[in-house]
């Protein structure tokens, strides 16, 4: 597939041009004749060399809501396709997002449906955007499709920043106190191991001398320690890209007491908000199953909504094989099988979807009130302990001095 750019000439005598991807010239011409256009010119575009950051291109979904709600808009005010991504990508402020939008709209000129045109810019719009897309300009409601969309990212991101919210604060926690215990093994006792030496101290208190010794060996094993948490972090990357490293970590996490609980609600509001959005917009349910569990984020979840999938092929309905892979709530599978029954599941997974919504609020809530407390007494155990076995040659010699009065 290369890109041609095009001259022709429409039959009212409007001599227009642009860009098309094809396999040669020959499908250009024979695309252009089909629109109505006689080609006078094609030419295939030298191949071009573009340097992207590995930073800062990705798209905020803030950003993919405003784009769809105003596409939404200006369809549904009877603006012409090209002309609504003309404007929309002509003010967009990021640039990886105004790229595919400009993009998009020179293939929907060149004859590309707007689906097709959207899927060759996977990173910023997914499968489940460019699906609904294709079913809202089949059944001709495409500014429905595009606000529904836009009401679906606002949740899915209202629900990872919930998410994200309970790991901030222990995670820089975490952090903070790390970098402060190496700071006082490096600098700070080592210090006070100087000043004991200097003033005659052979020998300490056990847990100085404890601190001391560690301190010690921090400061010699500091390079293999660093050495170790890289291999450990390329070890990981390596763990979690792998299949069934990634199986392993996701079962993991569904299993945990505390954060298990969280991630297995999140996935239900995920996995009944995205297919709920697929149902109603007139997608397949087995189309819809595939999407789904390709966008769970969780590889159980995924292996067994696909397995849901099969069995629906072969003939059953939806809520047996959901509640045979025993990842899915009794009570949220009931409920699907009452919206199957009578013919109303995109309403009855919206319904599951906001509870759980709620419950992941609430598990959250539980989550951080929990944490909040363990963290205040481990780290105020780490270090008192430091400055306990500090001061405690100090607090011997004030002794010393007071008995020899």
């Amino acid at each position: 597939m290369a890109q041609f750019a095009w001259e022709g000439r429409a039959t009212n005598g409007d001599v227009k041009s642009g860009t098309m991807d094809a396999k040669d010239a020959t499908e250009v011409e024979n695309r252009l004749r089909a629109m109505a256009i006689n080609p006078q010119k094609v030419k295939k575009k030298a191949a071009s060399f573009e340097f992207e950051l590995p930073f800062g291109g990705s798209v905020p979904d803030r950003s993919m809501v405003v784009f769809t709600r105003q596409m939404a808009t200006m369809i549904d005010a009877g603006l012409p396709l090209v002309q609504c991504l003309e404007l929309l990508g002509a003010q967009e402020p990021n640039r990886a997002l105004q790229k595919a939008i400009l993009g998009v709209k020179n293939s929907v000129e060149s004859g590309s449906t707007f689906a097709d045109a959207l899927k060759r810019y996977p990173k910023v719009f997914d499968n489940l955007y460019v699906n609904l897309v294709a079913a809202g300009e089949l059944g001709g409601i495409l500014d429905t499709i595009l606000n529904r969309l836009a009401a679906y990212i606002e949740k899915y991101t209202k629900l990872k920043a919930k998410i994200k919210g309970a790991m901030k604060y222990p995670m820089t926690i975490l952090v903070v106190s790390t970098l402060i215990t190496a700071g006082l093994l490096w600098k700070v006792i080592p210090t006070f191991a100087s000043l004991f030496k200097g003033m005659g101290k052979k020998e300490l208190p056990a847990l100085t001398q404890a601190l001391v010794d560690i301190s010690n060996n921090f400061v010699a094993a500091s390079p293999y320690i660093i050495a170790g948490c890289v291999a450990a972090y390329i070890g990981w990357k390596a763990l979690v890209a792998s299949k069934p490293g990634r199986r392993a970590v996701d079962g993991v996490y569904l299993r945990m007491p505390v954060v298990g609980i969280l991630v297995r609600k999140a996935a239900v509001a995920k996995f009944t908000r995205t297919l709920g959005t697929l149902v109603s917009s007139g997608v397949p349910i087995l189309d819809s199953l595939s999407i789904v569990a390709a966008t769970a984020g969780n590889v159980v979840i995924e292996e067994a909504i696909n397995y849901t999938k099969t069995k629906i092929s072969e003939g059953k309905n939806i809520a047996a094989p959901l509640m045979e892979t025993k990842i899915f709530p009794t009570m949220v599978v009931q409920m699907i099988s009452v919206g199957e029954a009578t013919g109303a599941m995109d309403v009855m997974l919206t319904k599951i979807a906001d509870f759980y919504d709620e419950e992941v609020d609430q598990a959250v809530d539980s989550l951080t009130s929990m944490l909040e407390p363990i963290i205040m007494v481990v780290l105020g155990a780490l270090i008192g302990s430091v400055l306990i076995g500090m001061y405690l040659p100090i607090f011997g010699m004030a002794d010393n001095v007071g008995g020899g009065k």
